[in-house]
């Protein structure tokens, strides 16, 4: 496929891009804890720069350092000590003919207290968001002017350091959304009420950093297209916002979607298929005759492409894409797309930031880390190294050592490559993993790794080539309790069950709240199973970010799941299991005719112990080490073999 369209030359005002591709605002929190751009948070955009994306928009970056602070260590456009670092930033972005625009921020009632010294939060209206659960305090006549003021300042900075404009964020429910929206504006004075009375902080920041800036300086504005609840913003208000923008004076529209309280459409769980907020960008673009951007979920180029195609968009923004693959638009330009490391939508990238750290993700452990990990030693020498398992820490083992040029060679005692993402691929809507899955194994069959399927790695079979080490990463075996009943053949594993290897009849009992739990009990309700899922522990899903949570819950009401937490199962019978409840300590009974543990897995810590005692230098990776996710797996493999 050509992706004409994709690599097809742009302008936006004053602008000129070399494609369609953009790279959109996602936080980060790589900067200075006083907002300066570091060499972090620099090499982290200069290596999607050099990895091919047109236009680059930098994450939230806020303008007030008071009550506007949106994330620990957030990037800074308040005061002209940024203007050096932001400076360097756009010069390293620019090297490779890729534009950088400056995202202006403030999170109004979407914020915490503790992120701005235990003061009040603030927002237009004393309207609680049902996500952050704190009372913002109503801003004054004059604070409104003075945070109006403190954007142009932003935009100011931003022109100073050489950057090639801004976009005002009047999104996903921060400030200067909460202004556009009935929802959160309740005010009577010229900010609030009537239209043009909500949209007023806009014409006047927006005239005021023209007036500054001039013509050339390209200002970008992000909308929610729909706020997704009751009383918000819909698609037929934001058209007449967006038209009104455009007589403002601004040079793009970018769209999105949702509000912190319709979070799965902002920031979309797995479930979620490419292109299905098309039709809000279609809409809008119909009626302005500026460009537009718009994010649409996208993780395929044929996606994007056929966006661009069907006139959805101008341009098309690919987020935690450019997160799992930096290089994503560069491989697909170069025709090797089967090569992107995809994005698998678990949004672990948000867990990792909602838990205090910086961005991180599953797929990509150089993602966040890219100072530390910008040159791996090449000092293999053509070594061999010995890799037994072939699943998603043996197989990013075997990258990184071929990576430093030494000579991997994998042992995989099945029939294929892939290791429990074999597993992990088969329940519904899981086809963006099997995408990751089949680009990871393409990667390592294209990268002349050896490999071996079908074989047991011995011992002697090992030592024969005489390995400068060996990687165990064998995964690890169900856990199976040793409960009164649990060997019944009305008992088998998830694992069993999801490859097929078993066959449930009747209702069911899942044991086990985790993902694992949870994606069996989903995939069995879809099939018509009555399903309980029972979880010893509080609640299900733990690790998980809220939205995917969320997202389960939805659907499992749907299935009509049902869900019993605190409870332990105490034995197994022909026509049910026995519960202990962690809270009351009374015993019950439920009636079912099949149990399905998912309860996680455990090392094979024999086969590891034989190796450790033939071998110098042994390294035991994932599941083999310590039971965990994709995430866990993934970087257990790069970064020991990155230090080997």
């Amino acid at each position: 496929m050509a992706y004409d369209k994709l690599f097809e030359k742009g302008r936006i005002g004053s602008m000129k891009l070399k494609n369609r591709i953009v790279m959109p605002a996602m936080g980060v929190s790589l900067a200075e804890p006083g907002g300066e751009a570091n060499e972090h948070i620099i090499t982290y955009y200069e290596e999607r720069a050099k990895g091919g994306v047109g236009l680059i928009i930098t994450e939230i970056t806020r303008v007030d350092d008071v009550c506007g602070i949106g994330t620990p260590n957030q990037l800074g456009a308040y005061d002209s000590r940024h203007v050096p670092h932001l400076e360097r930033l756009a010069e390293r972005v620019h090297k490779y003919g890729t534009k950088i625009l400056v995202q202006l921020q403030h999170p109004g009632r979407e914020n915490k207290s503790d992120m701005i010294g235990g003061r009040q939060i603030v927002a237009p209206s004393p309207v609680m968001c049902k996500v952050t659960q704190e009372m913002p305090r109503e801003l004054t006549l004059e604070e409104c002017q003075g945070i109006m003021k403190s954007f142009v300042k932003g935009a100011v900075l931003a022109q100073r350091a050489g950057m090639d404009g801004v976009e005002l964020h009047a999104a996903h429910g921060y400030l200067l959304n909460e202004f556009l929206s009935p929802y959160t504006n309740q005010r009577s004075d010229r900010y609030g009420g009537s239209f043009d009375n909500r949209i007023r902080i806009m014409e006047e920041m927006i005239t005021a950093i023209r007036f500054l800036c001039g013509p050339d300086f390209v200002i970008s504005v992000r909308i929610s297209a729909d706020e997704f609840v009751e009383g918000g913003l819909k698609l037929e208000d934001t058209i007449k916002i967006a038209r009104t923008l455009e007589s403002f004076g601004i040079d793009v529209i970018n769209v999105s979607c949702g509000i912190y309280e319709s979070a799965p459409t902002i920031i979309e769980p797995a479930s979620y298929p490419q292109g299905w907020k098309k039709h809000l960008a279609a809409a809008i673009r119909k009626n302005v005759k500026i460009p537009v951007i718009a994010v649409n979920n996208i993780k395929e180029p044929a996606v994007a492409e056929a966006l661009l195609e069907e006139g959805v968009c101008d341009y098309v923004a690919l987020g935690r894409a450019h997160l799992a693959d930096p290089a994503w638009a560069n491989k697909v330009h170069e025709g090797r797309p089967e090569e992107i490391n995809r994005c698998i939508g678990c949004l672990y990238c948000f867990t990792a930031l909602s838990d205090g750290g910086h961005i991180k993700c599953a797929v990509n452990p150089r993602c966040g880390r890219e100072v530390e990990y910008s040159h791996l030693e090449k000092t293999g020498d053509d070594r061999p190294v010995a890799i037994i398992g072939g699943g998603p820490a043996g197989m990013m083992a075997a990258l990184t050592l071929k990576e430093r040029n030494y000579r991997p060679i994998i042992f995989e005692k099945a029939d294929c490559l892939g290791g429990q993402l074999n597993v992990a691929d088969k329940p519904i809507l899981k086809d963006k993993l099997a995408a990751y899955k089949n680009s990871l194994i393409y990667r390592v069959e294209h990268a002349g790794i050896e490999i071996h399927l079908n074989t047991c790695a011995d011992v002697a079979m090992v030592k024969a080539l005489n390995p400068a080490g060996v990687f165990i990463a064998t995964g690890g075996t169900p856990i199976i309790p040793e409960l009164p009943g649990v060997h019944s053949p009305n008992v088998m594993t998830a694992e069993d069950v999801l490859t097929k290897k078993c066959t449930p009849v009747g209702s069911v009992a899942v044991i086990g709240g985790g993902v694992t739990g949870m994606e069996t009990a989903e995939t069995l309700a879809s099939n018509g199973h009555a399903v309980t899922l029972i979880e010893m522990t509080k609640s299900i899903g733990r690790g998980l970010y809220r939205s995917v949570i969320a997202d389960y819950m939805i659907r499992f009401q749907k299935l009509g799941i049902s869900i019993m937490t605190y409870e332990r199962v105490l034995s197994v019978a022909d026509g049910g299991i026995t519960l202990l409840n962690g809270i009351t300590s009374q015993i019950s009974s439920l009636s079912v005719d099949t149990v399905v543990l998912a309860m996680g897995v455990k090392p094979n810590d024999a086969f590891t112990q034989a190796f450790e005692d033939a071998f110098d230098r042994v390294i035991v990776l994932g599941d083999a080490n310590k039971s965990g996710r994709i995430v866990e797996a993934a970087f257990d493999g790069f970064s020991r073999a990155s230090t080997f």
